[in-house]
This record gives C-alpha cells, structure tokens and sequence, in this order.
C-alpha cells in the first residue's frame, strides 16, 4: 500500500481525470508523496535527510494552503459547486496540515520512544493522509474543471443566438453589424475549444473535437459570403439553398463540441466508427495467436467466421469501379491465401486436439505463423491501393479543372455548361468519398479513422455547396457577391485536398511504424532578453476572417514542418546539432501555423512575434552549425552547402528584424503576421533542401567522427552510472512535492476566477 497512494488514476470514486492538466499537476504530487512514503526504513536517520523531509513537508502544507484558498474563491463564485468544492477544499487542507505534523522531524527533536508522532513512526497515517490529499486535491481540481466546460457551453450559446439572427436578418446593414459580433464571439470560441482540445486525454475525442473545429473554421467564411449573396439575390433558390446548408453545417458542428465537453450522447452519436478492416486484421491475429497459449478453447472454427467478415469488409475495395483489375485479383488472390492458411490451422489444432497435446505442435506453430503472415500480406495490399489510390486522386485533382471550368461558365451566365461541369466535380465528389472510406479501413489507428470520415463527410457536403453557388453565379453573372462566394467554397474544396495529403502522410506514418507526432516545442514564458521588447506590445487576436486569410498560408508551413520531420527521420545521427536544431525550427513552425488556426500554445500576435523571434535565434544556430559542419568538406560541396546557409542566414535575420520592429494598429499587426508567416515558410524551404545534402555528406564522413562519438557515449555511461542518495531524491525540487505544479496550476485557476 505504501509503495503507491495513487493506484490509478481515479482517486475517488466518481472521479475521472479526463484531461491533461489536471493530470500533469498531480504527477510530480504522487511522485514526492510517493518518496515520502517509501523511505529507506533505516535505525538512524542523517540530519539531512530528516531536514529534507522536513522542508517538504513544510512546502506541502503551504502549497496546499494557497491552492485551497483559490478553490474556495471559486466555490464563492460558482453557488452550484460550492458545497462539492468546499468539501474537498477541507479535506485538501487536512491532509496538508497532517503530512506537516508527520513530517516535522527536524534534527533537534529528542529522539525519545514516547516521543511525536513522525513520517517514522506512523507510516499508516502518512499513506492515509496522502490519499486523502491526493483524492481531495484531485475534486477540487476537476470541480474547477467544469468551470471551463462551463465557459465553453456559455460561450456556445452565445455564437447559437447570434447565428440564429444572422440568419434572419433582411438588410446589408444590419448584417455587417451582427456578423461583426459573432467573428469576435467565434474566436473566443475557437481559443476555448482549441485550449479544451489541447488538454483532452482521449485521442479519439480530442480527433472528433478538432474535425468539429474544422468545420466551424471553413464555415464561418462561407456564411459570410452565402449569406451576402442571399442578401443581393433573395429571390435565388440556389442561393438559399447554398445558405441554409452552411447554417445547417455550423450548428451541427457547435452542437458536437458539446457533446465532446460533456460526454452527452445525441441520437447521432449513437452510431459507432464502422469497423475498418485495419483493426479487424489486428483483432483476427491475435484470435489466431491465442490458439497457442490456450489449447483446450472452443474449436477454432470461429477463426473461419472471424477471417470471412474480414473478407466480406474488402468487397469495399474490390467491388469499386476505379480499383483496377490486377488491383482486384491481387486482394482476391490473398484472400483465397488466407482462407487456406485458416484451414491448414483447423486441422492442425484438431490433430494436436486428438493427441491430447498440452501446447501447440510444430505443426501448429507453422500453421499459426503462416495464418498471420497472409493476413499481414493481405492488410499490406489493400493498404497500398488505398494509398496509391489517394495519392493518384490528389494529383489529377490538384490541376483543380472543374472547378476552374466551373468558375468560367458561371461568369459567362453558361448554365448549360454549369450542368455539365458540375457532373464532372459530382463524379469526382464521389471519387474522393469512396477513397476516403478505403483510406479509414487502412489508418492503422482510431483518430486518423476519425479524421478520414470527417474528410468523406466534408467533401460530400462541399461538393453540392459548390453546384449551388456556381448555378447562382451562373444566374446572376455580373454580381460580384456571387463570384465570391463561389470562390470560397471552391477554396474549402482545395483546402481539404490539402488536408487529405497531409492525411495521407500520416498514415503512411503510422503503417510504417512512425507516429509522425512533433514534440512539443514551449518558449512561452521565456522572460529575459527575448521577451523585454515585447512587454510594451500590444496583445492582439485575429479576428475570423484575417484567421481565414492566415489559414492558407498557415498550411503551407504545415506541410514544410511535415516534411522537414520527414527528412529528419532519415538521418542515423538523430543527435546531430543540424538534425536537433532543424527539429526545432520545424516544431516553432508547426507552433505558428496552429496560431493560423486558433489552436496551440500561441494565443496572441505578441505570442506569435515572440515564437519567430525565438525561431530566428534557432535559425541562426542552425547557420552556426552548418559553417562548422562545411568545414570538413571539400570545395564543391563546401560552396554547396554555404550558399544555402547564407539564404537561410539573410532570412532568420530578416524574421528577427520584422518580430522586433514595433507596430501600431490592427492592419500594421495584421502585415507583420502575414511577413512572419512568409519568413518563416522561407526558412523552412531552405532546410528542407539542406537536410538531404547534409546527410550524404555525413555519412561519407562517418567515420571521422567514430572514435569522438565514441567517447562521448562513455562519458555518458560514467555519468548515468553515479549513484544517487535518498536525501538527495528527498531534496530534488525541494519547493514540495510537486509545489511548483501545484502553484502553476493556481495561475489557472486565479484566471478562471477572474472570469
């Protein structure tokens, strides 16, 4: 029991931690409580480590009581969470000022045997007082925790309302006025859920809670120009049409946020993901594995079933007009493999069952090792005609033809040829459907499953919005309104190729083992030098439509941070300054194309300017790096590689100049972000085509630099190899157990408060 006062990570019954902040402050909590717990059960204690022990105890205690007080604030604030949340503050406060009495165990206590009761002598009450502790603080938290739920929900309905009179409005004033509220209302809404993203645990919620935001940021753009249109055309069917289906889009979209916040379940959410034949192929392996540890179990003729649904699942594959023919007796051909490989296992596992064997017989081990190998062959087939089928799509569809078609015979009043292209983007509407649905069967993981029925479900909506907007165009070819409108919906259409291809990548990432997942570059706050010319800036948020225009831009950066990772993984040195430095360009990068988006660290310009600020600082090291690198190459390949780093020198320089020049007013600001994002979107092209000619380079001069790798390597085994003493654990981070988290997590709160 002492050994872990947390079991899991519910400390009360009723109590789920469901997102990640309030789980990484209990973490450095459990783990000092759990030092204190489990020290060494010595006869004598030095002075230090009963000084330590001491100073924890202390810092716990205070930490506690700062923590509890901002609790009890909000309690005041929030009547429906008072009695819950004065409760748990009681006991949190308890339990501090115990583990303070157990640990008061200072050097010039009398070491008597009747003397106080210690951490020493009342280990029972020291575990007891930490659950209490950490189940207490863990309510208080997660009380607080609906605060922020609360806010998203109130901060829904606002939008609701708003929308609801958008949509009646009947004048071009009146519009103006109240869009003019709900842009302002939808990027309060969007930091909300993308901080509320950020934090959820759950992959697959937090996969439905960015797919939602998705649609609420291409939407927004299309109800302004849907709505202008329907203004200057009322008349206009199509043009209502093209409106009502966006409205009906977005509340769609706001009502399934909630549902992630508040776990509530609409009668659509009934439906479950439909079973991808990915995980079904994973479920029948180790069906067939099982077979081996468990000989007595039911026949295996349930292995036959498990393998003929997998088979039924393919006919999504084979029965598609655009799989080829030697595509399809591929998938057929493996499928017959497989069945004949399950057979071979049935009557192996029966000859084994007739000789009463205790484990599996060679004949068995064959048998379940080819059974799993066709199924593996299988998966990889149907996995590469998915994706040479998407990649296939994305370059005919990247010409963008009909849509381009489309446009023209819109502005020619053409509505003949409006018919005849709009069959022709239906068709290709249908294409990408149907390969986003091959796509989810071979994702390899739930949240890209998540992210591929958003991609189906985006395109067989946009597809329509388009028609309607190109058939209003066509009606009325000389409204400048229409032409907008349906080049904005022509550009969510090539947003969600774009989208799709990074969709792609990722799961390519996956079925070849790499996650693809960017490690997580914080610089914010980084007080010192970077930050002091920006104490004076002046925070600004982009409002919905400059987000809109950032949001293209913010993709290209995206896509370059994806493939500079890529490129990255290629390099055997992963600890190479040019490898680590490039990561971290790459990583600052990705930081400011989700500020594009409304999501990530980056809250405001002034966090953007100082994220390019701290980007250029690394850029030019990455420069620094490539000189010393260049130094051992000849003069080719010197002058190669110095002529793409004096580029990338001039940019970051550039970068560092614009994000430290100061700037008034909100267009000013508003070209300084599009400069920056520009900048950057430069330096990362100049990486991208470093990266490759530097890892030739380094591997043909490997081998000079075995011997100095080598020994570094042994440092490193010396140092790892230093023992560590008990007072010295006790000691680490001697501001409590976790006091630092505790008090950060009070900043929070204190914020909440203030709201």
């Amino acid at each position: 029991m002492a050994s872990s006062p947390c079991g899991n990570s519910n400390f009360d019954s009723g109590l789920e931690i469901k997102t990640r902040s309030v789980e990484q402050t209990l973490i450095p909590l459990v783990s000092q409580i759990t030092t204190l717990i489990n020290h060494k059960d010595k006869p004598k204690k030095s002075e230090r480590t009963q000084a330590a022990i001491h100073r924890v105890g202390q810092a716990v205690s205070v930490a506690v009581g700062r923590f509890v007080t901002v609790g009890e604030a909000i309690a005041t604030e929030n009547q429906e969470l008072k009695d819950e949340m004065g409760q748990a503050c009681f006991e949190a406060r308890r339990a501090g000022d115990t583990i303070a009495q157990l640990t008061d165990v200072g050097p010039a206590l009398p070491a008597l045997s009747d003397g106080p009761v210690t951490v020493f002598s009342d280990r029972t009450g020291m575990v007891k007082a930490a659950r209490l502790l950490l189940s207490s603080v863990t309510k208080v938290l997660v009380l607080a925790d609906r605060i922020v739920i609360k806010q998203i929900i109130t901060s829904r309905n606002k939008v609701l309302v708003t929308l609801d009179h958008l949509e009646r409005v009947s004048t071009f004033q009146e519009f103006v006025q109240i869009f003019s509220q709900f842009g302002n209302e939808m990027v309060e809404f969007a930091h909300l859920t993308g901080d509320r993203q950020n934090d959820l645990k759950d992959e697959k919620k937090k996969a439905r809670m960015a797919a939602a935001r998705a649609v609420l940021e291409k939407c927004t753009m299309m109800l302004l120009t849907a709505s202008k249109t329907c203004l200057r055309h009322p008349d206009c069917e199509s043009a209502r049409i093209n409106k009502d289906a966006v409205f009906h889009r977005m509340r769609c979209a706001l009502e399934q946020v909630i549902e992630i916040v508040t776990e509530a379940r609409s009668c659509g959410e009934n439906k479950i993901l439909p079973a991808s034949i990915y995980n079904g192929i994973n479920n029948f392996k180790s069906s067939v594995e099982c077979l081996r540890e468990n000989l007595n179990s039911p026949s295996p003729q349930s292995i036959s079933s498990h393998l003929e649904a997998l088979v039924e699942r393919t006919e999504d594959f084979t029965d598609s007009a655009y799989t080829s023919h030697e595509q399809r007796q591929a998938i057929l051909g493996l499928c017959q493999l497989a069945r004949q490989e399950a057979q071979q296992l049935v009557q192996a596992w029966a000859e084994a069952q007739s000789v009463h064997a205790k484990e599996a017989t060679e004949d068995m081990e064959v048998a379940i090792l080819k059974t799993c190998q066709s199924a593996s062959e299988l998966r990889r087939e149907l996995h590469k005609v998915a994706v040479i089928r998407a990649a296939d799509l994305l370059k005919v569809h990247g010409e963008q033809l009909p849509l381009r078609a489309l446009k023209a015979a819109g502005a020619e009043g053409n509505l003949e040829a409006v018919a005849e292209y709009s069959r022709t983007l239906t068709e290709q509407k249908e294409q990408l459907v149907e390969t986003c649905r091959l796509l989810c069967h071979v994702s390899g993981s739930e949240p890209l499953e998540i992210t591929c029925i958003h991609a189906e479900e985006t395109f067989h909506v946009i597809g329509p919005q388009i028609v309607s907007a190109a058939q209003t165009l066509a009606l009325h070819p000389s409204s400048k309104i229409a032409k907008e409108n349906l080049e904005v919906f022509c550009e969510a259409w090539e947003s969600q190729l774009c989208d799709m291809a990074l969709l792609l990548r990722e799961i390519n990432d996956v079925f070849e083992g790499r996650r693809g997942d960017k490690r997580s570059y914080v610089s914010l706050p980084r007080p010192g030098k970077l930050s002091a010319n920006l104490k004076t800036a002046k925070a600004v948020k982009l409002d919905a439509e400059e987000q809109t225009s950032m949001a293209k831009q913010g993709l290209e950066l995206r896509l370059l941070s994806s493939d500079v990772d890529a490129e990255v993984e290629k390099w055997e040195e992963q600890e190479h300054d040019v490898v680590r430095q490039s990561q971290s360009v790459a990583s600052m990068a990705h930081n400011m194309y989700l500020f594009t988006r409304g999501e990530g660290l980056l809250k405001t310009t002034v966090d953007l300017f100082h994220q390019a600020e701290v980007l250029s600082e690394e850029g030019l090291q990455l420069c620094s790096s490539l000189r010393t690198f260049s130094t051992q190459l000849v003069d080719e390949e010197k002058s190669l590689v110095m002529t793409e780093m004096e580029k990338m020198l001039s940019l970051c320089q550039q970068l560092q100049l614009g994000a430290r020049s100061p700037v008034q007013g909100k267009t000013a600001t508003f070209q300084k972000v599009d400069s920056s994002i520009q900048t950057t979107r430069g330096i990362l092209t100049v990486v991208l085509s470093l990266l490759p000619t530097c890892n030739k380079l380094s591997r043909k001069y490997k081998s000079q630099r075995s011997s100095l790798g080598s020994l570094q390597d042994w440092r490193e085994r010396q140092d790892a190899s230093t023992p560590v003493k008990e007072e010295e654990t006790l000691d680490k981070d001697s501001n409590g157990f976790g006091v630092k988290s505790l008090e950060q997590h009070i900043v929070g709160l204190n914020l909440l408060e203030s709201k």
